[in-house]
């Protein structure tokens, strides 16, 4: 059984614990414990967090750990945290960071010569103090090896997802997300920027319009089709959808189709000819032109890309393996 230790820190942010809830949720799924969880901090006891939560934590020691999640909330750590991480390197399977806590990981020197993330607001400023880091800004969470980061709060939930998948297979999951109330669980490689979210529709009628198009990419998506859905005549729903996103319906759909095809490019074996098809592209070079317009890569490249990241996490990453990590470097 998998051990996965959450190490806060105080005035952590509860929504770090998101990320436990999503292994909770696979447990109880699974009728049987398949990870333990324990919370841990420098010296044990209860931890505020941001909202005034405190948390029963473990004091850092000798125990058993398969798994290290520093959580967000906090940029700078103590030296016990800084000496306990630094020995947890090689001894455990995955060292993880959520949001700013990347930051800490950059102080411990783990992100030394690796790709990480972190929140996008402060993607530049981790990269320019610890230069020897590769930060890659836009991402929702990165694996290099036993190193993981993630975006904002939110995406600990696509990470946590991602680490059952990769324990438990891809329908355990799809179990837990369904259960979570999750969308889909985001690839590693999508953007932090969501289409939907970057049109920001001032009216409900163009949201339902662009909610609609999401649900039905292989449809057309013509101008009246789209104008059918708001309740409006062509002419004026153009002129009310360019004035609301600041984007043609033409560039918006075609937005919505980069998003879903590169998604499923990342995260499922499905042939060009079927993503360009389900996507509403109609044919692979029809897409290709627009992966590249968008990209700079065709569909191919990015592919290749995931399976290299992919199999390089595997075989650098291992199995889950039972090892202990100690904390008495800090005395």
């Amino acid at each position: 059984m998998p051990t996965i230790g959450f190490l806060l820190h105080p005035q952590f942010s509860p929504m770090g614990l998101a990320m436990a809830a999503a292994f909770d949720v696979a447990n109880q799924q699974s009728g049987t414990r398949i990870y333990d969880l324990v919370m841990l901090s420098d010296a044990g006891g209860l931890v505020g967090g941001s909202m005034g939560i405190a948390v029963q934590t473990e004091a850092l020691s000798d125990r058993y750990l398969d798994v290290v999640v520093v959580g967000g909330g906090v940029e700078a750590a103590t030296p016990v945290t800084i000496a306990f991480l630094r020995n947890a390197v090689g001894r455990v399977s995955r060292i993880a960071a959520t949001c700013t806590a990347a930051f800490v990981l950059a102080e411990a020197g783990l992100l030394d010569g690796r790709r990480a993330t972190t929140h996008w607001a402060r993607a530049r400023e981790l990269q320019l103090r610890y230069p020897l880091a590769k930060i890659e800004e836009d991402r929702i969470f990165v694996e290099d090896g036993p190193i993981w980061t993630s975006a904002g709060m939110t995406a600990g939930l696509d990470l946590a997802l991602a680490f059952i998948e990769r324990d438990l297979g891809i329908e355990a999951a799809r179990s837990v997300s369904r259960a979570l109330v999750m969308y889909h669980r985001r690839s590693g490689g999508q953007s932090q920027f969501s289409i939907l979210l970057e049109l920001e529709p001032k009216s409900d009628r163009i949201q339902k319009v662009l909610t609609y198009a999401r649900r039905h990419l292989a449809n057309r998506l013509d101008v009246e089709e789209l104008a059918g859905v708001a309740g409006l005549g062509t002419r004026q729903f153009n002129r009310v959808f360019i004035r609301e996103t600041g984007q043609s319906p033409a560039k918006a759909i075609e937005h919505l189709r980069l998003e879903a095809a590169r998604s499923l490019m990342e995260d499922t074996d499905q042939t060009i000819d079927a993503v360009a098809q389900q996507t509403g592209f109609a044919d692979r070079n029809r897409m290709r032109r627009a992966f590249l317009r968008a990209f700079g890569q065709p569909p191919q490249t990015i592919r290749r890309a995931t399976l290299a990241t992919h199999t390089d996490g595997m075989d650098r990453q291992g199995m889950i393996s039972l090892r202990p990590i100690s904390a008495k470097a800090t005395s």
